[in-house]
């Protein structure tokens, strides 16, 4: 199971950038997958998580009203649209899958999730 993390770069405060994450080795399209980050020297934080369904989303208050999390079940893939881009976002973000299908238990924190992404890295300028 591996999960590719994409999308990350370098943009000044207020753009914009797309985060992708392609899973492959299984389907996840029962489980909820997430978003988190993590800033050097802090805990890796959530950000968004999406139902297996896609119906349902959920953000962290830091986020929310600028950034929106989708998913591609046809595609095994997950999304992060990022706009109004601030300093403080500036993090190595990663993608994950959560640990029990067809439940949103736990999905706010790193202990909800199995499988990780190698995280790709999103700088902001001010």
């Amino acid at each position: 199971v591996q999960l590719q993390a994409s999308g990350g770069g370098l943009v000044q405060a207020g753009g914009s950038l797309r985060l992708s994450c392609s899973a492959s080795g299984r389907t996840f399209s029962s489980y909820t997958m997430g978003w988190f980050r993590q800033a050097p020297g802090k805990e890796r934080e959530f950000v968004s998580a999406v139902t297996w369904s896609g119906i349902s989303t959920f953000y962290a208050d830091s986020v929310k009203g600028r950034f929106t999390c989708s998913r591609d079940n046809a595609k095994n893939a997950l999304s992060l649209q990022m706009n109004s881009l601030k300093p403080e976002d500036t993090a190595v973000y990663y993608c994950a899958v959560a640990r029990l299908p067809r439940s949103i238990v736990g999905i706010t924190n790193v202990q909800g999730y199995d499988y990780w992404g190698q995280g790709t890295q999103v700088t902001v300028s001010s």
